[in-house]
């Protein structure tokens, strides 16, 4: 597909995105919340000069900065300096492409949390990724996530998060108003958000710094592209208690020797098809799963530099785990799963974008009435079904 398509950009079809969460600092983010909850016990032993290093301070954030809770959290509110008591629970977030952490959900500890995200997330909720443009990088443009992104690319420009829906328990689309009832219509058969999402997932395409989607006039295509989204979407939005992803029998990765306790380094034997970790072995991994990048970057690499790089000693990132955990293991195995069988679903997405045949492009929704969309469809929409507390305890108004 050619930078000056027609196709209709994602920014119109799903109009309402918040830029990436800026943490401004590391240690409020970790691979296992009991490494945060340590940093945390550290942070409020300390007195108010070891606070000050510790914190990390920024512009935004300092030991006296005022903050309000973030939308359905449970945190103090007063300044850092007199922070005291147990961590706040630790969320999952998706801090990278296909890494799950856990992240101290204080709005004091970080600089831009979005709380206009915080505030449609539930277990209802999914988000769109856009990674960021790196020219001729190749690899997925969106990611898809069943929870919070954090949003930053592994390189390049970072892209835009998308929440599916505007409001919580999977109400209002976050879709250009009228677009799901045109594509019914098109296709005989009821197109809902979910649809379009997996669409998106399998299908879109980067052109330029721009991210279009193609969507096909022909109804049989639109089916064959919706199946290979669902699959797609399904490998990277699992949510907790969804089933795990396998691959068949023969080529399921195992551990062939243990993992050492404090891995450095991690190298691929393409001839074995065997990840080693120092002298740990996984095998067979694919080679397609260990040459899936994002954005340029290997996703393998990154995921397990982000567990094993050094932190600077005397700061909170220090504390962490003193050997490698098993929980890691098994994130690791799934993960060489999920690359494996979405290189599987790559050559198929690639053909049928070959074959999508007329278009329904963005002439034919500005005909229709659909482009361009209102303005109020790109802002968020007016949610507050519960308090929140402000700075200093006093209640916060929408």
């Amino acid at each position: 597909m050619t930078p000056d398509t027609d196709a209709p950009l994602l920014a119109d079809l799903m109009p309402w995105s918040v830029a990436p969460l800026r943490l401004g600092r590391g240690w409020p983010v970790a691979p296992d919340p009991a490494s945060l909850k340590a940093r945390w016990a550290a942070f409020v032993r300390a007195d108010a000069s070891e606070r000050e290093a510790l914190l990390e301070a920024s512009r935004t954030r300092t030991l006296h900065t005022a903050a309000a809770q973030l939308p359905g959290r449970r945190t103090g509110t007063e300044p850092l300096a007199h922070a005291d008591g147990p961590c706040p629970e630790p969320v999952r977030v998706l801090h990278g492409p296909f890494d799950e952490q856990w992240l101290i959900p204080d709005q004091r500890l970080l600089d831009a949390a979005r709380p206009e995200l915080w505030r449609v997330a539930d277990a209802r909720q999914s988000y769109l990724v856009e990674q960021g443009y790196v020219p001729d990088a190749g690899g997925p443009v969106v990611l898809a996530s069943a929870v919070l992104p954090e949003g930053r690319s592994p390189a390049g420009r970072p892209g835009r998060i998308r929440p599916l829906y505007r409001r919580p328990n999977g109400a209002e689309p976050n879709v250009a108003p009228g677009l799901l009832t045109h594509l019914s219509g098109r296709y005989g058969h009821e197109v809902t958000a979910d649809d379009l999402f997996a669409w998106i997932t399998a299908m879109a395409v980067r052109a330029g710094k721009d991210v279009r989607v193609p969507l096909p006039d022909d109804p049989g295509v639109w089916a064959r592209g919706l199946e290979l989204g669902r699959r797609a979407a399904w490998l990277q939005r699992r949510a907790p208690g969804d089933e795990r992803p396998k691959l068949p029998g023969g080529r399921r990765p195992y551990v062939r020797a243990p993992l050492p306790a404090r891995p450095t380094e991690l190298l691929y034997d393409r001839e074995e098809a065997a990840l080693l970790i120092g002298d740990g072995r996984i095998s067979p991994v694919p080679g397609a799963a260990w040459d899936f990048h994002v954005s340029g970057v290997r996703v393998l690499e990154q995921w397990f530099a982000r567990r094993t790089a050094p932190a600077e000693p005397g700061t909170l990132a220090a504390l962490r785990p003193s050997a490698w955990p098993q929980a890691w293991t098994s994130e690791l195995l799934e993960i060489v799963t999920v690359l494996a069988l979405l290189a599987e679903l790559a050559p198929l997405q690639d053909a049928l974008r070959g074959e999508l045949g007329a278009e329904v492009t963005g002439e034919a929704l500005r005909r229709a009435g659909i482009l361009p969309v209102p303005d109020g469809a790109r802002r968020p929409a007016s949610v507050l079904d519960h308090q929140e507390e402000g700075p200093g305890g006093q209640f916060a108004f929408l």
